[in-house]
């Protein structure tokens, strides 16, 4: 069995690929069980979500990966659209439920919209309580509350479909809305700064993403958008967010092909984070992205449910074959943590050199 890497190496080796540094392996993350997310056992319960980071840490045992133990304080995607108004409902299966305020109908509302007190609005003093609640209770480290991209928290406020539509029938009243959210989000993400003691990570994900690169943000809207259209409403915005915090980490579930290229004119970009299986053309991901900044993959068991010739290992070393060493950051899941250690060391020898 391999050496397990103690916390400073991995820490070091993690933060010399984020400068594009050659490392003699390509840093990999190994996930064990299904997504977690804010659903009504884990959100404003810090003794349930202590629970579940110990349990995965002790899974994680024995385990040869990038990863150490840490908690996330699941509060949820939509914390940022439910302190502008927007109703939020805990479930059993995801993040909370989100009412929208606009529609097409309304648009001209986006004008009355207050942008919320970072310290003093009643969802982000939940969210407070709850850091101080971990950081009080234990003694593993915080990864940041969930940050959405200025886009993601837009299109929870104004009806998702309608808002797709507003980004050409109504340019004007989208690009106040964004403007609002975008200083909400820098306050929000300041405060965490300050009341995160014990950080782990800028990503709400299992990374450890060093606070050299700025903060992450989860930019999901932005598969839908034409290059233009992801110019206008997510390179500006997410361009203020990474001036304020000396860069920019951006995620994005879905087809990104279109938009690869309009991310990578985002001053202080540090680092882009996809899912892999669900990108059409690697190819322009590859002319784009690959060693030119940071590149987070992410594949999971679930992305291949119903391939019965998917193989995990050699997926990843696909990925590492096509998209080069260069800055490349692997994340992948199993089922059970015996999976895991048998992932681990396999991924160990082919993602080696």
């Amino acid at each position: 069995m391999s050496e397990i890497l103690d916390i400073a190496t991995k820490k070091k080796r993690i933060e010399a690929n984020c400068r594009l540094e050659y490392l003699d392996e390509v840093p990999f993350h190994i996930e064990v069980g299904p997504m977690h997310m804010a659903t009504k056992e884990f959100l404003d319960n810090p003794d349930a979500e202590i629970k579940w980071a110990e349990e995965h840490a002790r899974k994680k045992e024995g385990v040869y990966d990038y990863g150490f133990p840490n908690i996330k304080p699941n509060q949820g995607i939509n914390i940022i659209a439910a302190a502008f108004g927007c109703e939020c409902k805990a479930n059993d299966e995801a993040d909370p439920w989100v009412t929208p305020l606009i529609r097409e109908e309304n648009a001209e509302d986006v004008n009355k919209l207050k942008v919320p007190d970072p310290v003093n609005h009643p969802v982000f003093q939940k969210a407070w309580r709850h850091i101080e609640a971990l950081q009080k209770k234990s003694s593993i480290p915080l990864r940041v509350v969930n940050v959405p991209s200025p886009l993601v928290t837009a299109s929870l406020i104004w009806d998702y479909t309608s808002f797709i539509e507003a980004t050409l029938t109504y340019p004007e009243e989208v690009h106040v809305l964004l403007e609002k959210v975008t200083e909400a989000t820098i306050g929000y993400v300041k405060e965490q700064f300050k009341r995160i003691s014990n950080f782990y990570s800028i990503s709400h994900e299992m990374w450890h993403v060093p606070k050299s690169l700025g903060i992450r943000v989860s930019d999901d809207t932005a598969a839908l958008l034409s290059p233009d259209l992801y110019r206008e409403f997510g390179v500006k915005y997410n361009a203020m967010i990474a001036k304020e915090f000396g860069g920019i980490v951006v995620h994005s579930c879905g087809n990104v092909t279109n938009v690869a290229a309009a991310m990578m004119e985002i001053p202080g970009l540090t680092g882009l984070d996809f899912t892999i299986p669900q990108v059409a053309d690697w190819a322009k991901i590859r002319d784009a992205v690959a060693g030119k900044t940071a590149l987070w993959v992410r594949h999971f068991y679930w992305d291949h449910i119903g391939d019965e010739n998917a193989d995990l290992v050699e997926y990843s070393k696909k990925l590492v074959d096509y998209f080069g060493r260069k800055g490349l950051f692997i994340q992948t899941s199993t089922r059970t943590p015996e999976e895991a250690v048998v992932l681990g060391e396999k991924l160990h020898k082919v993602l080696s050199k």
